[in-house]
């Protein structure tokens, strides 16, 4: 009877011990689901502080104007408050280098244009400070814009046949004006003139009304604008269009057609604005971000007020934004090269 007792004890001291390991490791069990819908359960922006929206561009430019207009309804999507800060130079690089190096928390975004996206590392391969593709996580595109190729109003001709026509005859004797070196309306011309195959110089000025001046001077033939400031004197009977710069006609600049569908297959030179994040955001953040964005921008509100800057509102994924900086970085680093064109 006492090796059967001893045997009982043995076993009952084993479920014992059995017991309890089943009843710690369900109790860790527990614990861990506990902490995984503790951790659902926080907000994406769980500290009490502001978004900043950098714009690197100064207060009233046309893409400070639409930060703003989406910076108030996203707000209240996100039920964070939004603040648009300017952080103007270089031609976007400062506030673009800002965001690519501030911490990746969903706190800092960036509504920026093209140029520091895909023209300024090329541009400024020694000064930038920072690889679009590499340090930054986009968001999405947000919008985007056509120029217009502009002439004097006493140009003879309507359509862009009679403006390469008669350039071909100048033969390299007519000018263009810009808004300076590695400009999108520098660019823009370079890369037509080279589908056209015809010859003008280049004259540089410090800004658009420079370049109006210079029109109506007739000093320059010609020049690529964006709509916000051609408009204005297309509608005063100063300058005349000859085409727009998008692969299709755009509602808020009718009877404008396309160069693309004036016999230049393909030829687009669009400005475009996008929201971008510093690399390394929580993927959680950038989808919800892109996924109040796109709504936003589909509706008839944000499409009506993006159209008076004569902008198209898109609402692209993250992936969709980063092909087409990839692909335009490729397009525009072709015309760059091929200019031997560095601001360093």
């Amino acid at each position: 009877m006492l090796f059967t007792d001893r045997i009982l004890a043995a076993l009952a001291s084993r479920c014992v011990r059995l017991y309890s390991a089943l009843k710690l490791a369900a109790l860790a069990v527990a614990m861990a689901a506990g902490m995984t819908n503790v951790s659902n359960a926080q907000p994406a922006w769980p500290l009490e502080r502001p978004i900043y929206l950098i714009v690197p561009f100064p207060a009233g430019s046309s893409p400070d104007i639409l930060a703003r207009t989406l910076a108030t309804p996203l707000s209240k999507r996100l039920g964070q408050n939004i603040v648009v800060e300017n952080k103007p130079g270089a031609g976007g690089n400062i506030g673009t280098r800002f965001v690519a190096r501030a911490p990746a928390d969903g706190y800092t975004l960036l509504y920026t244009i093209n140029g520091p996206l895909v023209t300024a590392p090329t541009l400024y391969q020694k000064t930038l400070g920072y690889d679009p593709l590499k340090d930054l996580a986009p968001i999405t595109l947000v919008a985007t814009s056509p120029n217009i190729l502009v002439v004097n109003a006493s140009f003879n001709g309507d359509h862009i046949a009679d403006f390469v026509k008669q350039a071909k005859e100048q033969n390299g004797r007519w000018n263009y004006g810009s808004v300076g070196p590695g400009s999108a309306s520098h660019l823009a011309m370079e890369l037509f003139k080279k589908q056209a195959g015809i010859e003008l110089a280049h004259i540089p000025y410090n800004g658009f009304p420079q370049v109006i001046t210079g029109l109506l001077a007739q000093d320059i033939q010609a020049s690529f604008m964006v709509p916000a400031i051609a408009m204005t004197q297309i509608k005063s009977g100063k300058v005349k269009a000859l085409g727009i710069t998008s692969l299709s006609p755009v509602a808020s600049l009718p009877g404008i057609s396309p160069l693309a569908m004036q016999g230049y297959k393909d030829f687009e030179a669009i400005s475009w604005n996008a929201i971008l994040a510093p690399a390394g955001t929580p993927q959680a953040i950038v989808a919800r971000l892109h996924a109040e964005l796109a709504e936003l921008l589909k509706s008839d509100e944000m499409k009506e007020k993006f159209s008076a800057q004569y902008f198209s509102t898109v609402g692209s994924t993250p992936a969709d934004l980063t092909k087409l900086m990839q692909q335009e970085r490729k397009r525009w680093d072709s015309v760059i090269e091929s200019l031997q064109l560095s601001l360093d």
